[in-house]
């Protein structure tokens, strides 16, 4: 016997009267509601017309981020194209080069030609994007905006757990190697452990800006070693590397020199030797969730926005042990 009506909208979860709308005034649902009615009768085999308004059509998404090179980006991008793949959705990648005036110009471009915008990590201020963005469906991912959806990874409690983790280990002078003062999440970090040493009352040396990078953070090792601290953090995974690389220059060793700990748990944190310490920040995870905002800001363009928040994870490995005394503290701090 043919599948019924009735059979749709019990499987759909509504009335026969909206079942009913969906094949003969579709028009009047919403298209979330919509497109789980034709699911319902696809599975079921029901043999009505398909609407005209449910039919698939190619999403183009753009993807914005600062540097594709970097392993956290490109595992952002491989997500988002995955994830994309899967909503039939079209993604197009634009790298910015960690630049401003290059992120709002592939904006002024972008603007228009494509169904939605992801913008991951940007350099420009959040309000800059919205309006460059215009009428298009916008996500930001790391930064965030009360005018569109946003995925915002909680670096605060991965944060929390290293600095705790470090004091259980005896470390009372900890060092800070920031990134570009024009993230967001850098900012976000410098508050977040400004605010845990004092809390802990643990002393904390601020060293200046670096190139977020291996050569970055190799330059800022003998900074850091200068201030006395006993462990660091840094603001990624790539500055971590460079500044256990440039300790070893130094003739010195992590961690009985000096503990490592950095941000991301890239790929790369397992390659070092010793192992790298680092934050995990979900940034794979918030390529599939972007995606999905978009195909549901598509389905509900009236929607209130949407905040996602990710928890982060500090992953414990070699490059971090036990205090060793280093020296007297410095009188003051060296903050840039």
């Amino acid at each position: 016997m043919a599948p019924k009506l009735t059979e749709v909208a019990e499987r759909a979860g509504v009335s026969l009267s909206t079942a009913s709308r969906a094949f003969n005034a579709p028009d009047r649902l919403g298209q979330a509601t919509l497109a789980r009615i034709i699911q319902a009768a696809d599975e079921i085999g029901y043999g009505a017309a398909r609407p005209a308004a449910v039919e698939q059509t190619a999403t183009t998404v753009a993807v914005i981020v600062p540097d594709v090179g970097h392993t956290v980006f490109s595992q952002f991008v491989k997500s988002a194209q995955a994830q994309g793949w899967h909503r039939r959705q079209t993604v197009v990648l634009t790298d910015t080069d960690d630049s401003p005036d290059r992120e709002r110009e592939a904006l002024g471009e972008l603007q228009g030609r494509v169904d939605a915008l992801v913008v991951c990590s940007p350099r420009l201020p959040a309000e800059d994007i919205v309006e460059l963005a215009g009428d298009t469906p916008l996500v930001l991912v790391n930064r965030f905006s009360p005018d569109c959806d946003c995925v915002v990874a909680d670096s605060e409690d991965g944060l929390r757990q290293a600095v705790d983790y470090l004091v259980a280990l005896g470390h009372q002078h900890l060092a800070y190697v920031p990134g570009s003062p024009q993230s967001w999440s850098n900012e976000r970090r410098l508050k977040a452990i400004k605010a845990l040493c004092e809390e802990r009352r643990v002393h904390l040396d601020l060293l200046g800006w670096q190139q977020e990078t291996l050569a970055g953070g190799r330059a800022a090792a003998p900074g850091v070693m200068v201030t006395g601290a006993s462990a660091v953090l840094t603001h990624n995974d790539p500055m971590a590397i460079g500044v256990m690389n440039g300790v070893r220059d130094m003739g010195l060793s992590v961690p009985d020199d000096l503990s490592i700990v950095g941000i991301d748990d890239s790929p790369l944190a397992q390659l070092t030797h010793p192992s790298l310490s680092s934050i995990n920040v979900p940034l794979a995870k918030a390529g599939v969730i972007s995606l999905d905002l978009v195909h549901q800001r598509a389905a509900e363009p009236a929607a209130p926005n949407r905040e996602i928040h990710l928890p982060t994870q500090f992953v414990v490995r070699g490059s971090t042990g036990p205090a060793r005394a280093r020296g007297a503290r410095p009188a003051g701090s060296t903050e840039a």
